[in-house]
């Protein structure tokens, strides 16, 4: 059974809603005040939220805002129910997130055909889409059904880099977002010394360009393919549609790029508190995880030392010597030039 919560201070109108919808088989919370709706509704995390605007103890602009920052209530359709029907008003309330208005005195069908609406379009969000090329394009082809969002691109084109191209540069204006299908890249800085820093190594399945994007400043980065890379591109002013015209569409496109940016901090605490040796084994253990994925999967690395010492944040020389140190206890091989890693297990005892 679907459930609502409905904060409103005014008793006749809480009570006459209520039975409204009980009758139409919701089943129906209540809070008679801002404060007593926000603590309900992180209790319950109820199907849709229904609040007034002007309330004692906090308002209905402030219990959308509290519950906007929680990441249990922040997706959860929200309507205002309110006597004030000036446009200033309803921009505001939809500026902070709110998905409908109705303004009282309402028609009882106005507000079930209302409730029906919101919560059909909430399901598109609930369901789970797969991080991979056709999960993302089934999630913009979703989310261009919705009426604020009609206008998104259609053009989602794979493109092809050769080995070492470069997908984008350092100081470049960032037009797209990219998700990677096949292939890997390296994402490289320059410090002061115009030294080469490796950052990060992308496989398919990794979104990158997107924090450019986000902080609205040129790429921070330049990405270069390590072998031949298919990208799919979603246009810049596409992932800001997806983001800024409706909260449901940004609170599911956030979680398909959270993964990147929770391994992304971990990243940034080893290289601060770990080890060389620690480094060096992680470093060996990323690339091996994305060297064994896709069509082309093999347990050898061919990575320059120089390369690796950049992934590390270390001298070539000081990863020269701990590929020593690992060979001499049988943590990996090499075949010439390339690593062999047979036991990943046994270089993630040292991590």
């Amino acid at each position: 059974m679907i459930r609502i919560l409905l904060i409103e201070d005014n008793e006749d109108v809480r009570e006459t809603t209520a039975e409204i919808l009980e009758l139409a088989n919701y089943t129906v919370y209540t809070a008679e005040n801002g404060r007593e709706g926000i603590q309900k509704a992180k209790e319950l995390v109820p199907d849709l939220i229904i609040c007034d605007i002007m309330m004692p103890e906090k308002d209905g602009y402030e219990v959308l805002y509290y519950l906007g920052r929680d990441p249990k209530t922040s997706t959860i359709p929200f309507v205002f129910l309110t006597a004030k029907s000036e446009k200033g008003d309803i921009r505001h309330g939809m500026n902070l997130g709110a998905d409908d208005y109705l303004t009282k005195p309402f028609e009882e069908l106005d507000l079930l055909n209302c409730i029906e609406t919101r919560l059909e379009k909430a399901k598109i969000f609930q369901k789970e889409f797969s991080k991979s090329a056709e999960g993302v394009v089934e999630f913009i082809n979703e989310a261009r059904g919705l009426k604020e969002l009609e206008g998104l691109s259609g053009d989602k084109k794979l493109k092809s880099f050769k080995k070492g191209d470069g997908i984008y540069w350092e100081g470049d204006f960032p037009h797209f977002i990219y998700y990677i299908q096949s292939g890997r890249a390296k994402a490289t800085k320059m410090n002061a010394d115009g030294k080469e820093l490796i950052i990060h190594v992308y496989k398919p399945g990794d979104f990158l360009g997107y924090l450019s994007i986000l902080k609205d400043v040129n790429y921070t980065e330049s990405l270069i393919a390590l072998d031949d890379v298919e990208a799919f591109r979603i246009p810049r002013q596409d992932f800001l549609d997806l983001l800024n015209k409706n909260r449901d569409v940004a609170a599911r496109m956030i979680k398909l790029l959270s993964g990147e940016l929770i391994e992304k901090e971990e990243e940034l605490l080893a290289l601060a508190y770990d080890s060389v040796r620690q480094r060096t084994a992680k470093a060996l253990l990323m690339l091996w995880e994305r060297y064994s994925e896709g069509e082309n999967a093999s347990p050898k690395l061919v990575i320059a030392r120089e390369e690796l010492a950049n992934i590390v944040g270390t001298a070539k020389e000081t990863v020269i010597r701990m590929i020593s140190e690992f060979k001499d206890e049988g943590l990996i091989r090499m075949e010439g030039r390339k690593i062999v890693i047979d036991h990943p297990e046994k270089l993630a005892k040292i991590i």
